[in-house]
């Protein structure tokens, strides 16, 4: 494999944004090639103003080598950072596949349980790392990303389908940079943890209104959110992902961690009519396997809107 040189974080919103600029600022010697795909607004005022990353204890002002809304205008790609919406996944695949190479490595960076199968159902090529990020990031402003929580850090395994392939030049990239990650040689276990938490609590909270610390206060509304936790495991179960033994009662506990007045990142989307949500990816996915495995899903079901 080659040195990796030339990096395209694809969607510039809270998480592209947050490791788009960790990475350009930890780059001291200048020796990356880093592409930012963005649109709109938000890439206007990239390629004008630069990329602003707000942290608890510093602000980062980063310039990309390149801002564009497509991907196309990049000569080569050594690593993809995927940064999008489940929904916007399908066409970013498509935009993307005549320029991925067979060593080319791809980590997605979204939510989901299924975003691995979905990526090589039209993509043959390239390395795809099944991966899950923890962070806590939003826009602020175009050009502005507010990091609140999380640790940043990224977990990734081996591609499936390529298993001889043992990501080191990412460790090393990785490392180098002081990005925060974990390797796993099976990451499935964490992706599934942490889908079960974001799917419960984001399809409760955004059906009733309520946030987080209002569903902990209501008995059956956390009822509702260990239910729909409880479908889950019984997909994860079939589909012989070892999960922890206590992995339903700290993925409820889970929600004491966070001030009470917390909502759901889908929780805010839904309340935005004007705003693309992910109903499908925390709703119609858990559905969809129930349907595959012969699990009823009622409680999800009940839940999805």
């Amino acid at each position: 494999m080659n040195q990796i040189k030339n990096i395209c974080i694809y969607g510039v919103g809270g998480v592209g944004g947050y490791f788009g600029a960790k990475i350009i600022d930890g780059d001291k010697n200048k020796d990356l090639n880093v592409a930012f795909i963005a649109r709109g607004k938000q890439l206007e005022t990239i390629k004008k103003n630069g990329l602003i990353l707000k942290t608890e204890d510093r602000i980062i002002k980063v310039k990309s080598n390149l801002a564009t809304e497509n991907v196309h205008d990049i000569e080569k790609i050594d690593l993809m950072l995927i940064c999008v919406k489940s929904y916007d996944l399908d066409g970013v695949i498509n935009c993307i596949k005549d320029k991925i190479k067979d060593d080319t490595i791809l980590i997605p960076l979204l939510n989901g349980v299924d975003i691995y199968e979905r990526i090589r159902k039209n993509l043959e090529r390239g390395f795809v790392l099944p991966a899950c990020v923890y962070v806590g990031t939003h826009i602020e402003d175009y050009g502005i990303v507010l990091q609140k929580g999380g640790d940043g850090r990224i977990i990734f395994g081996k591609d499936p389908r390529r298993i001889n392939y043992y990501p080191e030049e990412v460790m090393e990239f990785f490392e180098k940079l002081k990005i925060n990650f974990s390797y796993q040689e099976n990451p499935y276990k964490e992706i599934w943890t942490k889908y079960m938490f974001i799917a419960a609590y984001g399809l409760v909270t955004a059906k009733t209104g309520k946030t987080l610390g209002e569903v902990l206060g209501n008995n059956d509304l956390l009822s509702d959110v260990e239910s729909i936790i409880r479908e889950i495991k019984l997909i994860a179960d079939k589909k012989r992902v070892s999960l922890d033994r206590d992995v339903i009662k700290n993925s409820i506990e889970k929600a004491r961690s966070f001030p009470y007045e917390t909502k759901t990142s889908f929780q805010r989307d839904v309340e935005n009519p004007k705003k693309k949500n992910e109903r499908d990816l925390f709703g119609g996915t858990i559905i969809r396997l129930g349907k595959e495995y012969c699990i009823d899903t009622k409680y999800t079901e009940k839940y999805y809107i």
